[in-house]
C-alpha cells in the first residue's frame, strides 16, 4: 500500500535543501547575536547602591565598586550578602537577555530557546 502525502509533506531533495539553508542561516544568525551578547556590559546594583558592578556577556565581572559606608569591619557578613545578591543578579540578567535573544531566533522551535 503505497501512503500519499500532501503536497509539499515530506518533499523531495528541494524540500530537505531549503531546510538545511534555513538551519544554516538560523545557525549563523545564533553565532552573530551569540558574539554580540558576549561584547554587551550590565550595570548591576545592589543593597540601595553601596554596591555596583559590571558584567559582561560572558559572565565575567569586570568591575565592583563598594560604597565606604558597607564596608564594615565588625559587619562583614552583610557585605558579603550584598556582594552575592549582585553577583547572582548579574548572572541571572545576563542568561535571561541570553535566553531572550536567542528565542527570537529560534522561533518556536522546541528545545532551542532553552539550550542557551
Amino acid at each position: 500500500m503505497k501512503v500519499r502525502l500532501p503536497k509539499g509533506m515530506g518533499g523531495g531533495p528541494q524540500d530537505m535543501n531549503s531546510i538545511m539553508r534555513q538551519a544554516q542561516k538560523m545557525q549563523e544568525d545564533m553565532a552573530a547575536k551569540q558574539a554580540e551578547l558576549e561584547e554587551k556590559e550590565y550595570d548591576i546594583s545592589a543593597g540601595g547602591g553601596v554596591v555596583d558592578l559590571k558584567i559582561n556577556g560572558k559572565k565575567e565581572i569586570t568591575s565592583l565598586t563598594l560604597a565606604p559606608e558597607i564596608v564594615d569591619p565588625d559587619d562583614i557578613e552583610t557585605l558579603q550578602d550584598i556582594i552575592i545578591a549582585a553577583v547572582n543578579e548579574a548572572i541571572k540578567r545576563v542568561e535571561d537577555t541570553s535566553s531572550e535573544e536567542m528565542s527570537k531566533i529560534t522561533g518556536s522551535i522546541p528545545g532551542l530557546p532553552g539550550m542557551f
